[in-house]
């Protein structure tokens, strides 16, 4: 958005202050969101006071999708939301299910991104958005994970890399968790402060493996300590009759949370970052 209809912030609110205002706070639709193939809409909450800009993405704009019957997008990005606080790492933005000007859809706190300051360390890069980039040799430099080679016209090829950045790293066993399926590079925002979030879940959680990031520079090496623990964590808390379980059934079906359960299990298992199965396109079209 231009920086003239930008919101500032009034005052630090709590998370789950911030839940409040997108839950119950008044929704004005300030524009639409370009390039999407789903309704976007620009809002603004406001509530007691308070305001912040927000995405509301309502259900009667979604396009329906073949492998994803049932339930609606809007839910999964809920639910995307819940397993992200469920690891303690806050990688998803607030994200709600409520009621708007065009009925249910999912409203979620609206991050401006930081590109200064994002970029991690390369060699040579020729920087795409923050933390990915295009190199010209065949292995990447040193701070860089290799993804694998893309296309940039006549003729040419690059290597597509990620940082070697632990937030990436968590959002990669995120991804892993909740299968998701568009993991691109522009639904990663460094916020101020260098925290970094991910958005567009909505094609998340399908009991089939459906995993398409640009995360894939870890494939194949062991989790971390953190991830493990986390896993550990999410295996106890999606137990039938938890409270996130109870949650989660409210937003996907039984056999996505039965599949949920399993990717868990086979992540500690395996101990390690999965790698493509071969069985599903590996990356995400458009990358971008």
């Amino acid at each position: 958005m231009p920086a003239s209809e930008r919101i500032p912030a009034r005052s630090v609110l709590t998370e789950a202050a911030l839940r409040t205002l997108l839950s119950e706070g008044e929704l004005t639709v300030r524009g639409r969101v370009g390039g999407a193939s789903n309704a976007v809409l620009y809002c603004v909450a406001a509530y007691e006071g308070e305001e912040r800009p927000c995405v509301y993405k309502p259900v009667a704009g979604e396009q329906p999708l073949w492998d994803f019957p049932d339930g609606t997008l809007a839910q999964r990005e809920v639910a995307a939301y819940e397993i992200s606080e469920a690891t303690g790492w806050g990688l998803v933005p607030p994200t709600v299910l409520r009621e708007g000007p065009y009925g249910q859809g999912m409203c979620q706190l609206w991050i401006e991104a930081d590109e200064a300051g994002s970029r991690a360390p390369g060699a040579g890069a020729h920087a795409l958005p923050p933390l990915l980039a295009l190199v010209e040799d065949e292995e990447p430099g040193e701070g860089w994970k290799a993804v694998g080679l893309a296309e940039v016209g006549e003729g040419r090829t690059a290597l597509l890399v990620h940082a070697d950045d632990p937030r990436l790293r968590r959002l990669a066993v995120l991804d892993a968790v909740i299968n998701n399926g568009d993991r691109k590079g522009g639904h990663l925002l460094p916020a101020p402060g260098g925290r970094l979030y991910g958005i567009d879940h909505g094609v998340t959680f399908n009991a089939d493996d459906k995993l398409r990031t640009l995360l894939w520079g870890w494939a194949g090496e062991p989790l971390t300590a953190e991830a493990v623990e986390v896993l550990d964590r999410l295996a106890t808390g999606l137990e039938p009759g938890s409270a996130l379980a109870t949650r989660l059934g409210e937003l996907i079906t039984a056999a996505e949370l039965d599949a949920l359960r399993g990717r868990v299990a086979g992540l500690r298992a395996a101990g390690r970052h999965p790698r493509p199965s071969g069985e599903w396109p590996a990356l995400p079209w458009p990358p971008m």
